[in-house]
């Protein structure tokens, strides 16, 4: 059949109608277990009763004014991220990409507003994603991504990620700022050692550069913190999150210090829909739940059990899978035979993942699993991995 729709997504012949907790039941009844949580998306998994409540509860009353005016609920759920973190100033839009856009647009203008417009350049490191904008995806500067789209927007330098002598090495007059996701997602679920974010806050300083964290997939909780970047005890200049702060619904954040987004003035940005009521209601629900007393500790210990039943998944199996990567609740199986292969064989087997870069299968389940879920997608694993494994032996005999 042909669709209307750009076939831009290689979309597997599967279609859901609703979700409960962390399962979701396709148009013919099937029911599966969702560690993939839309790419990292629905933290508090399907249908959180206070997700829907706050969405009832706000869409009878208003859904947009534009930003024109004051937005209560934006205000509030700001001033609640600023005290959860090291933010003083929060900028609202609808996407990973749009938070990303906000950032880079600050690191340029505290350097123009102090004196050094020749600034304006950003250190990247390779393997990143910040998005599919023309801009973040010059930031990122994955050939894969950009190719077709020249010419790359210029201002970006990459270095290899977790390579400290490589980064100072690309430091020049015109350096602005660091880029760096503490953990990349979409790049294989690589993790940068904590003494590398630490660095990169030392480095910041002494040339003085702004420090710019994409907490886009790794952030909001997923780690057992609320941003990725707190297990190394230090601060960034400038944050983009978005994903698990809607549990779902498109929103999208920019956190920044007063120092670095002192010149994001009246008119310097802006965003028609960011921040509306609705976005606002919801993004507040979700802190609600995630702020909870002992909610964060939860998805730590979560974690911790997730990650040793992968590695004794890559025990039993050495032949399917080569390591575990990540922490808390974003997981990684790297694997010998092809990632897509072990990925389409799990949804057959009633298990969503996603796959990431470097052969490796994602495993970004919603922050509310327990027990019962790691067991249940523990069992899917190795039942998927002895099959292949009996199946490859038999096809090499």
């Amino acid at each position: 059949m042909t669709s209307a729709l750009m076939p831009t997504y290689n979309r597997a012949d599967l279609a859901f109608d609703r979700g409960e907790g962390a399962y979701l039941f396709s148009t013919d009844g099937r029911r599966y277990l969702d560690f993939a949580a839309g790419i990292a998306v629905n933290s508090l998994g399907h249908s959180h009763p206070h997700l829907v409540k706050a969405l009832e509860e706000q869409g009878r009353k208003l859904w947009h004014v534009s930003n024109l005016y004051r937005i209560p609920e934006g205000e509030r759920l700001a001033e609640r991220l600023c005290g959860a973190s090291f933010a003083d100033k929060v900028f609202f839009g609808n996407s990973g990409a749009e938070a990303i856009e906000c950032g880079i647009k600050i690191c340029r203008k505290y350097h123009d507003d102090t004196g050094n417009p020749n600034r304006w350049k950003i250190i990247g490191a390779n393997g990143a994603f910040h998005g599919r904008t023309l801009t973040a995806l010059a930031a990122a500067g994955n050939p894969k991504y950009l190719a077709g789209f020249a010419p790359d927007v210029p201002g970006f330098v990459h270095v290899a990620f977790n390579n400290l002598n490589e980064l100072r090495a690309a430091i020049d007059d015109e350096t602005a700022a660091i880029l760096v996701e503490p953990i990349q997602g979409e790049g294989g679920i690589r993790a940068g050692s904590r003494d590398y974010i630490k660095a990169l806050r030392e480095i910041c300083d002494e040339y003085g550069l702004l420090l710019f964290f994409d907490e886009v997939q790794c952030g909001m909780g997923r780690t057992g913190k609320l941003f990725a970047h707190e297990w190394a005890g230090i601060t960034p200049d400038v944050l983009a999150t978005a994903k698990g702060i809607g549990g779902g619904f498109p929103l999208g954040a920019c956190l920044a210090t007063d120092k670095a987004s002192a010149g994001m003035t009246a008119g310097t940005h802006g965003s028609t829909y960011g921040g509306n009521p609705l976005a606002m209601a919801i993004g507040n629900a979700v802190l609600d739940v995630m702020l909870a007393p002992g909610f964060l500790e939860g998805v730590e210990r979560t974690g911790r059990k997730l990650k040793a039943k992968l590695e004794e998944l890559v025990r039993r199996h050495p032949k399917v899978f080569v390591e575990v990567r990540g922490e808390g609740l974003i997981q990684g199986l790297r694997c010998d035979p092809p990632a897509g292969e072990i990925q389409v064989a799990l949804r057959n087997a009633g298990l969503l993942t996603v796959t990431a870069a470097e052969n490796v299968i994602r495993i970004v389940p919603p922050l509310i699993i327990g027990e019962q879920e790691i067991a249940e997608a523990a069992a899917i694993i190795d039942k998927v991995a002895t099959a292949y494994a009996a199946e490859k032996l038999k096809g090499a005999a």
